[in-house]
């Protein structure tokens, strides 16, 4: 059953935007997940691990805070971008899902038009902070501009939309770390290799709480093609994303300061696993958001290699 009030069935309740911004501002704020803020965090962290990494490197450069400061702007426009991206894409998919009918489109707030529009002004607002930076990571962040789009259409075609997530969300990394050395090298790269990994796994998370829905509708998802052994199958894909991280520290001179703290983010990750319970109402969604702690606390790690 739709809120009266218009509220997504799956935000927070009594979120700021729902109790605090405009009555037209509203749906379009839904239409971004502006109610739910997890997923431009989720997807600031790998940049803001890419840019540490960096300062690992060559430390005498520092931390780019003020890329950093940009790059949370850009998350947030990106993120808002790609989501009514989504649900132009999956409106229909979206009205058969029960946690999902309630957003903007399917239940009548906006138009597609209408989101199309919103699409488009944040993708202006979001090349303005681009072009802030050098040109070799200008280029590499619209190349991502792919993995966005075709993201939406995979969850028709196969078993693995995690991992375009994991393609598309793990970008900041190699943009992070370009947007400081104007290049790429292979440390960044198994950043990116990791951080996919641990996409993957926590939208696996993620995933379960429609994996019934998904099933009637025919929405593929490693949620579904793991079954049963969810807990083990994100367990492996968890182990892969610290080990390159590990690596990717490594290669640029880091030592044993973050390894030491990454083991916090490890211990998050294994908490996660070991309290899983797909039969618990919000269980699998605390699990998923539990993921913002992770991604703070490598960045903690960096920041505290770089100043050693």
């Amino acid at each position: 059953m739709t809120d009266p009030t218009g509220a997504v069935a799956d935000a927070q309740k009594d979120n700021w935007l729902d109790r605090y911004a405009p009555d037209p501002v509203k749906p379009y704020g839904r239409l971004a997940r502006w109610d739910r803020p997890i997923g431009f965090y989720l997807l600031f962290w790998p940049c803001a691990w890419g840019i540490g990494l960096a300062a690992v490197f060559q430390p005498a450069l520092g931390f780019g805070w003020w890329a950093a400061i940009l790059m949370f702007l850009g998350a947030i426009l990106m993120r808002g971008a790609g989501c009514t991206f989504n649900d132009i894409v999956d409106r229909d998919i979206d009205m058969q899902v029960a946690r999902t009918r309630s957003r903007p489109i399917p239940s009548g707030q906006v138009t597609t038009r209408e989101a199309f529009y919103f699409l488009i002004a944040q993708a202006l607002l979001a090349s303005a902070i681009l072009f802030q930076f050098n040109r070799f990571t200008v280029y590499a962040a619209i190349a991502s501009l792919v993995l966005v789009a075709v993201y939406p259409f995979m969850k028709r075609i196969t078993w693995w939309p995690q991992l375009f997530l994991g393609l598309a969300f793990s970008y900041g990394a190699l943009v992070g770390w370009s947007s400081q050395t104007g290049g790429l090298s292979w440390a960044p790269v198994m950043l990116y290799a990791g951080t996919i990994l641990w996409v993957i796994g926590y939208d696996t998370i993620y995933a379960l709480q429609d994996i019934e829905d998904d099933a009637l509708v025919g929405v593929k998802s490693t949620a579904r093609l793991f079954g049963d052994n969810v807990r083990p199958a994100v367990a492996v894909l968890y182990a892969g994303a610290f080990l390159l991280w590990n690596v990717a520290s490594l290669m640029v001179g880091g030592g044993v300061i973050f390894t030491a703290l990454s083991l916090v983010g490890a211990g998050l990750m294994a908490w996660q696993l070991w309290t899983l319970d797909r039969e618990v109402p919000l269980n699998p969604f605390h699990r998923f958001y539990n993921n913002h702690y992770v991604g703070m606390a490598l960045t903690l790690a960096l920041l505290a290699e770089w100043v050693w």
